[in-house]
């Protein structure tokens, strides 16, 4: 026995260490998911926990079918375009700045600058909300910008716009859903038959040709989505929160391109130079495609936060702008204004399944490229 437990020593000990952190994240994460879970299937109103019903998928359905619920569905249209813009412009903005700043010779100050970059982010979403309400208002802030040369004040509703475009009928959600994943796997598609991979060309056309039958012939056939019409699109209102969450974030991005391109080693520059190619090939040839994992996984992080932006909208625009809504904000008035608990968390179960949507296929592309090292 003596020779067992000193044989595994570090073994037992490891496994001791580890065992009340796995304990805590067991009861207080995974416990409360599990719980919040099964209250979305229940028809708990919050007032008396003993009273819970089991329901099924009733509040789903509500949410994605009831009239009354068309609120919620433009919440989550907002998400996505939130989601969506917030991405593309913190990745293309931090990618400009980073190649900015690694043409050494030709900028000077790079580390007030990379400063200046990076402070936004030390601040909370509650912070930057608030400056930015105030820069962003109707009379005064951004929309004076033109009077300085002369010309008329914006008028501009940064935050409070009604004007939408964009729109489409909710009857079509299935149809649009997977015409846009038709579209991606076309591109897959073409990229595999550019690249001559016969397994990935197969895998494609067939993936490719199951959505078009579902699209073009199955689905004429069901049901609308919702009995009547109803129209939801990007709301112009939240392009001020996407600018903010753009100004906090681009400077992150900014850091981790820079990182990478200074990792890529000088003499890969020189022989690029030698090899005729100017500063625009060597980034968009040779730098870039050697930063796909640092794009991954900036793009696993925003697309994150984009979908917890609940204290910048509150900060921004308050709970009751519908203009503004995410599903974070309408699961909090839902859960403790209107006191329906069981529909508050069918909402947090959606947008934690929409976070995993995300963070989960990043993590087996993680661990397949581990395996495979």
């Amino acid at each position: 026995m003596a020779n067992i437990y000193s044989k595994h020593k570090e073994k037992i000990y490891s496994i001791l260490l580890i065992i009340p952190s796995v304990i805590l994240v067991g009861i207080f994460v995974y416990g409360f998911i599990g719980n919040t879970i099964y209250d979305s299937l229940t028809d708990w109103t919050g007032f008396e926990v003993i009273k819970k019903h089991f329901i099924g998928v009733a509040n789903y359905k509500d949410l994605f079918t009831s009239s009354f619920q068309s609120m919620f569905r433009q919440d989550l249209v907002n998400a996505i375009f939130y989601m969506v813009f917030m991405l593309v412009s913190t990745l293309l903005v931090g990618l400009l700045l980073a190649i900015l700043l690694d043409r050494k010779s030709k900028v000077k100050g790079e580390r007030f600058f990379t400063t200046v970059f990076l402070y936004p982010m030390a601040l909370s979403f509650i912070v930057s909300g608030t400056i930015w309400r105030w820069l962003l208002a109707p009379n005064g802030g951004v929309n004076l910008i033109p009077t300085w040369v002369g010309l008329n004040k914006s008028k501009f509703l940064w935050i409070s716009s009604r004007q939408q475009i964009w729109s489409f009928n909710w009857q079509n959600i299935f149809q649009i859903i997977f015409v846009i994943a038709l579209i991606i796997f076309a591109i897959f598609l073409i990229n595999a038959i550019t690249k001559k991979n016969k397994k990935a060309i197969k895998k494609y056309a067939i993936t490719c040709s199951i959505i078009a039958v579902l699209v073009f012939v199955i689905f004429k056939f069901l049901p609308p989505a919702v009995p009547r019409k109803e129209i939801h699109g990007f709301n112009l209102a939240t392009l001020g929160i996407i600018w903010t969450g753009c100004w906090q974030y681009a400077g992150y991005t900014m850091a981790l391109y820079l990182a990478g391109l200074r990792g890529l080693s000088e003499s890969t520059r020189e022989s690029a130079k030698l090899d005729g190619a100017n500063e625009f090939i060597y980034y968009t040839k040779i730098a870039l495609p050697n930063m796909r994992p640092i794009t991954m996984s900036a793009t696993v992080l925003i697309s994150h936060i984009a979908l917890k932006m609940f204290d910048l909208i509150y900060a921004m625009a308050g709970t009751d702008n519908g203009n503004t809504g995410h599903p974070s904000i309408n699961m909090y008035t839902t859960t403790f204004r209107a006191n329906n608990f069981a529909l508050g968390s069918a909402m947090a179960v959606i947008l934690f399944i929409l976070a995993a949507s995300f963070i989960i296929p990043y993590m087996v592309n993680q661990h397949h490229q581990r395996v495979n090292a």
